[in-house]
């Protein structure tokens, strides 16, 4: 595995975006709740972005390899759609990208980052906890579809 850079990204990124982000989770798409991440637009991500969201962006060799979505919120950094082509999955890139993360964070004076997991993806949860993140609560999003779904909230103090 090469050297792998990131940038923090522009607006003018939200193509790219939309992109990593459709790819890492297209697997979820015909399950009983998709992602909302599948009904993400590149004019969603435009306005999200210039109203405060941000993304880090990881390249490997010839091109990106994945990206990570984030908050800097006053106590801490939340962070969401985490996304990894699904070709370059399990080579360790996921934890990479959460090692950078965290340098931003610490950037940014936050020495706190959350996230939301679904209680049903025990790979991600296994992920973040192999990391240091701890389960500290959790919730029940209701889709306007009317299904439920169980989310784990999880942190990490750095």
């Amino acid at each position: 595995m090469s050297l792998i850079d990131y940038r923090v990204a522009a607006g003018s990124d939200a193509a790219l975006i939309r992109s990593l982000m459709r790819r890492a989770f297209a697997e979820y798409q015909n399950s009983a709740a998709p992602s909302s991440a599948m009904q993400e637009t590149e004019a969603s991500i435009q306005t999200a972005m210039s109203e405060g969201e941000q993304a880090l962006i990881a390249s490997e060799g010839d091109g990106p390899v994945g990206m990570i979505r984030y908050l800097l919120k006053e106590d801490h950094l939340y962070f969401f759609r985490l996304s990894v082509t699904p070709e370059e999955q399990g080579k360790g890139i996921a934890k990479k990208i959460l090692q950078e993360l965290e340098s931003v964070a610490l950037e940014n004076g936050k020495h706190e980052i959350r996230c939301r997991v679904r209680q049903s993806v025990g790979r991600n949860l296994h992920l973040y906890q192999s990391v240091g993140y701890c389960v500290y609560g959790q919730e029940i999003v209701h889709k306007p579809s009317g299904i439920n779904i169980d989310v784990v909230k999880m942190s990490k103090t750095l």
